[in-house]
């Protein structure tokens, strides 16, 4: 095979990956109240239907990134297919909660190895120069998933029942693991001979673990006691990293390289900022406002629209400018769209909803591709797997505290109860300081988006 059609092939399968899964997100997000409806569950464990993929992904991400170093990106990639597409099937098949949440969680490992990976694989075949440009891609094609997820999914959920979704993923999911045997007949393994850390990545797993579970005891004592044992267990994986002779992560890295750590954080407040808005506004839509699934996803489609149009010019410019200008403009859009869309109440017009998505929308363009640009540019090919890993990381780690920040709020605003018409002014209440409480983290996180220093020229 030559080296263009390796890369052809390359960013295709990529592509397609990064379409499928926040596809699916979205379009599980309009199929909630059907899932509810259908499994009996209340708001609550709805929560935690789209919160277990986030979790799994976050616990695998960094173990399978470093395994993909040693023993084999496309290996590592092909096997999280694989697992994507069992548990695809086995959500469609969920006969109960307890099920459905399982088959999220099988989902998720897959995830957090596909993740681990393609980023890595898509610059390891592309030269410096086209980096931005193919990474505008990879994410626009992320963003496509997005747009088309809310109206596609809408009338999936609709006419066929929420089961069809996870359908319509596993053939998505085979066609993927297709072309990737068919057409990817190269291997990358620079890390080859290296040891795997596999103390450093328990005590990684366990930590995010007990993290999990003290979000959603809040406010309980135990909560506290988790939250308390993740900071411990956090700790201790620090300390283990810096002495181990082969780390799951070099710390050091995050220490002496400014850019590759600001980075970081700033994905992770971007993600921590706004992954729960579609979810929150999933269900004011449907509960609050009575439209249904299909007219809900037209309302939510404007912000991964906006999304999908400007990731790949943001990709291309940051080949060029400084991604730090350019996602510190992003995460501006960011915070002044969640500033729009805290002051919605059960009167509001849609027009006004659909303009904080449309600002949210350019606002992450503006951020994603430039930063994904920064944190792959500020590392050496050895580092490939385990930067793009932590650019999956981030990403699940902030969508992970944005949704246990919003199962929180809900918990403590509906409770045990379904979000029926005695509960939407609690639930306004809760989402609107929600919302608020992301916009400050916005304008926090451009600070640190800023603070990043050039990247251009190391």
């Amino acid at each position: 095979m030559t080296k263009s059609a390796l890369q052809r092939a390359t960013l295709t399968v990529a592509m397609l990956t990064s379409f499928m899964t926040p596809f699916m997100g979205a379009s599980v997000n309009l199929a909630l109240p059907g899932i509810a409806a259908d499994l009996g569950l209340d708001a609550v464990m709805l929560s935690w239907i789209a919160t277990a993929y986030v979790v799994a992904a976050v616990v695998f991400l960094l173990p399978f990134g470093r395994l993909a170093d040693i023993h084999g990106r496309k290996k590592v990639f092909s096997a999280g297919l694989a697992c994507f597409l069992a548990g695809s099937i086995g959500a469609a098949a969920s006969g109960t909660g307890a099920m459905l949440m399982a088959a999220r969680v099988i989902q998720g490992l897959g995830g957090g190895m596909v993740f681990g990976t393609a980023t890595a694989m898509l610059i390891s075949v592309f030269p410096r120069e086209q980096r931005g440009r193919v990474i505008g891609w990879n994410v626009a094609s992320v963003y496509l998933g997005l747009s088309l997820g809310p109206p596609v999914g809408g009338w999936i959920v609709g006419a066929l029942g929420w089961r069809a979704i996870f359908w319509m993923n596993a053939a998505l999911c085979t066609a993927a693991l297709w072309l990737a045997f068919r057409y990817i007949r190269h291997e990358w393994r620079e890390a080859e001979g290296e040891r795997f850390d596999a103390a450093g990545a328990a005590i990684y797993a366990s930590s995010i673990l007990a993290l999990t579970h003290g979000f959603s005891t809040l406010p309980a004592g135990r909560g506290f006691v988790s939250l308390a044992v993740a900071a411990a267990g956090l700790a201790l994986f620090v300390w283990r990293e810096l002495s181990a002779p082969s780390p799951l992560i070099d710390v050091r890295l995050l220490r002496d390289n400014r850019a590759f750590a600001l980075s970081n954080l700033a994905a992770l407040i971007n993600y921590a900022a706004t992954f729960a808005v579609g979810f929150l506004l999933s269900l004011y839509l449907q509960y609050v406002r009575g439209l249904p699934p299909q007219h809900a996803g037209l309302v939510m489609m404007s912000q991964p629209v906006m999304q999908a149009i400007f990731s790949p010019l943001a990709g291309r410019l940051s080949d060029r400018i400084e991604p730090r200008l350019l996602a510190s403009g992003g995460m501006a859009f960011t915070a002044a769209g969640l500033v729009w869309l805290s002051f919605v109440g059960a009167g509001t017009s849609l027009v006004h909803v659909g303009a904080g998505l449309f600002v949210l929308g350019v606002g992450f363009g503006l951020f994603s591709s430039p930063n994904t640009n920064a944190i792959m540019g500020s590392v050496e090919p050895r580092q490939y797997g385990l930067a793009s890993a932590m650019v999956g990381t981030m990403r699940m780690l902030g969508q992970m505290f944005s949704m246990g920040a919003a199962t929180l709020v809900i918990a403590v605003a509906v409770g045990r109860n379904e979000i029926g018409a005695e509960h939407q002014e609690a639930f306004l209440r809760g989402s609107r300081g929600l919302l608020a409480g992301f916009a400050v983290l916005s304008t926090l996180g451009i600070f640190a988006s800023l603070a990043r220093g050039n990247v251009h020229g190391r």
